[in-house]
């Protein structure tokens, strides 16, 4: 399975900005990633297959909101209210099971090459 992401750019902050990430054919969890400069990957977002088994990351919680339209497999991530530290490259995921553990980048098999997101102040 590919995954191909868009949607990244530059907002100022406060603004909105959508990523989607269309995979090449079906997987059960899809999720989101990001990597700041100088930092760790971390969790952004997943949704399992059916639209259950949501959940954030507590920093995007109430500002980011993940949705899936499994006929064309893919997955988008609709950014609201964005902060300066919500700049980063943003991956999207997706796996072919249920995750034991969704907040996990090691619960995932396949990755898209990223899309960079950049808000200013």
């Amino acid at each position: 399975v590919q995954l191909q992401a868009s949607g990244g750019g530059l907002v100022q902050a406060g603004g909105s900005l959508g990523l989607s990430c269309a995979a090449s054919g079906r997987t059960y969890v899809m999720a989101w990633f990001r990597q700041a400069p100088g930092k760790e990957r971390e969790f952004v977002a997943t949704a399992g297959w059916s639209g259950s088994r949501i959940y954030y990351a507590d920093s995007v919680k109430g500002r980011f909101s993940i949705s899936r339209d499994n006929a064309q497999n893919t997955v988008y991530l609709q950014m609201n209210t964005l902060k300066p530290e919500d700049t980063a490259v943003y991956y999207c995921a997706a796996g072919d099971s249920v995750a034991a553990s969704p907040l996990s980048p090691l619960s995932y098999d396949y990755w898209g090459q990223g899309t960079l997101v950049t808000v200013s102040s």
